[in-house]
């Protein structure tokens, strides 16, 4: 039996993955968290195969997530998933340590046999994915600037090139105001940007927002 821990800050979400899971045989979700603290909590007491992890979290998102638990040297798997496309965050994800990266608007099937794959020590990647890391071993050996953002800085990117203002930026990322004007001075700082008009045009041109 593949033990499981939902980690999404929507119940309703985790009701719809768990309930997707519960037709596998197989499969069995043991716990369910809303937050890195309650994940933290629930992996002390509870022993899991694989791990679901959201991206895009309060607190501490899904990279940093990723980034703490290879710290603590844990050696759960971990399948990501995200509402977010392929090509934004899913060989960011796999370079931080994930085993897999699945879209939420996906077919469910495909959740279930990521686990399975995931569960087996195997990466698991869709063919876009697949595609997309060909093209980055063939593709010369420069890095796009972004590539270099924390996953922090690239939300406020992506939110502020969306035209969010500070304020709205932090408290849908349930940080504070002053917290993303760092982030913002970090953007600016790494893209070589001036102001809000150059992140937004960047932005664009480059196929985050």
């Amino acid at each position: 039996m593949i033990k499981v821990i939902l980690c999404d800050d929507h119940a309703v979400v985790r009701r719809g993955i768990r309930d997707t899971i519960s037709e596998a045989v197989d499969i069995q979700v043991v716990g369910e968290a809303g937050s890195y603290p309650e994940l933290r909590e629930l992996m002390r007491k509870t022993v899991c195969d694989v791990l679901v992890l959201d991206l895009n979290m309060p607190g501490r998102g899904g990279l940093e997530v990723l980034a703490a638990l290879k710290d603590e040297g844990s050696t759960v798997k971990v399948l990501v998933v995200s509402m977010y496309p392929e090509d934004q965050y899913a060989i960011r994800c796999l370079r931080a340590g994930a085993r897999g990266y699945v879209n939420k608007a996906g077919d469910p099937a495909e959740l279930v046999g990521a686990i399975r794959v995931v569960q087996q020590g195997r990466k698991f990647v869709t063919p876009e994915v697949a595609q997309m890391l060909v093209d980055t071993l063939s593709a010369p050996e420069t890095e796009e600037l972004h590539a270099s953002l924390s996953e922090r800085e690239l939300q406020t990117l992506q939110k502020i090139a969306s035209g969010r203002k500070l304020s709205d930026i932090a408290e849908e990322l349930m940080l504070s105001p002053k917290t993303v004007s760092v982030y913002r001075a970090r953007v600016l700082e790494k893209l070589h940007l001036s102001n809000n008009a150059e992140l937004t045009v960047y932005a664009i041109r480059n196929g985050l927002v």
